[in-house]
């Protein structure tokens, strides 16, 4: 195998470990923001939501914050689908 050859094939795997890394980071950091999101929503249900339904209503009040979570995974992923959307017309144009 010539030189060069090796040299494109050592870049192409470098690039791809820098990549691979990047992935990693980005999920590991994702997952950070999603658990401090999860605590500061469950406070939010329990300093301020729980007070106003009747004793022992637990499921009610995961009820609220299963909600309050699923609309904004829903609405998060529906902007990043945009925003993806966006960026991948204009690199085609």
């Amino acid at each position: 195998m010539s030189e060069k050859k090796q040299s494109k094939e050592s870049q192409k795997l470098h690039i791809e470990v820098v990549k691979q890394m990047v992935t990693l980071s980005t999920s590991g950091f994702g997952l950070v923001a999603a658990l401090a999101w999860n605590n500061f929503i469950q406070e939010l249900v329990s300093n301020y939501i729980k007070k106003w339904l009747p004793q022992n209503s637990g499921i009610i009040s995961l009820l609220i914050y299963a909600i309050v979570i699923t609309f904004l995974a829903v609405v998060v992923t529906l902007q990043l689908s945009r925003l993806a959307q966006k960026l991948q017309k204009q690199s085609e144009d």
